[in-house]
């Protein structure tokens, strides 16, 4: 198993797990509005509502700034996973290639579920919309689409932030499983040379006698 820049130890994973702890930090800072929309068996008052939305008006009025910042880590993110998956070795397929998928589902919930709902509300409560929260009869032409409520709405982006949450604390398992698996490997490696076993060729070795190849070639 690879133990250079593609391994559990190397810079490209702080590149990953970087992001995300900086993620699921943000997700925490949400937790208590979203913990009485989700969790919470008494009712949501209208008060903590307006209080949800003064907060999700605060966000969106924030200046550019904030939201390039926050994609430029995403993109980190996306860095170190390429990182990692080039000229990848076994255990790079297996735990970067299903934390990739992840982190991949992670940005599109946040592109669909967050992003989007949140402009829709910033527009909806700038536009001066139905402040109560009430069902508004429809007269027009059917679309196919769906009037939620204000505390509907809010319900679906706290359920986006909690599969956020889920989706990248499995980022997290899945790079302390490729830790665990390479202390293992490592451990097994040195317990079959103490036998006096023939020694196998590691991934890493067998990867710089190919480099060593490409050179005597080039010359």
């Amino acid at each position: 198993m690879s133990k250079n820049y593609r391994g559990s130890g190397s810079f490209a994973t702080f590149l990953i797990i970087g992001p995300i702890c900086f993620f699921l930090g943000i997700l925490f800072a949400s937790f208590p509005y979203d913990f009485p929309l989700l969790w919470s068996p008494n009712p949501v008052t209208p008060l903590h509502i307006s209080q949800i939305e003064t907060h999700l008006r605060f966000m969106h009025a924030a200046p550019p700034l904030i939201s390039r910042l926050l994609h430029l880590i995403i993109a980190v993110g996306f860095l170190g996973f390429f990182t990692k998956l080039y000229r990848a070795s076994e255990s790079n397929f297996l735990f970067d290639g299903g934390s990739l998928l992840l982190y991949l589902i992670a940005a599109g919930v946040y592109i669909t579920n967050v992003v989007t709902p949140m402009n829709a509300l910033a527009e909806q409560l700038g536009d001066g919309g139905n402040e109560e929260g009430e069902r508004v009869l429809h007269t027009g032409p059917l679309t196919g689409e769906v009037e939620l409520t204000r505390e509907e709405s809010l319900r679906v982006l706290s359920a986006s932030h909690t599969i956020l949450a889920f989706v990248l604390v499995g980022v997290l398992v899945l790079q302390a499983g490729q830790w665990y698996a390479e202390k293992r490997e490592s451990e097994d490696y040195a317990a079959w040379v103490e036998r006096g076993k023939p020694v196998m060729v590691t991934d890493e070795e067998e990867e710089e006698k190919e480099e060593a190849e490409e050179k005597k070639k080039d010359i």
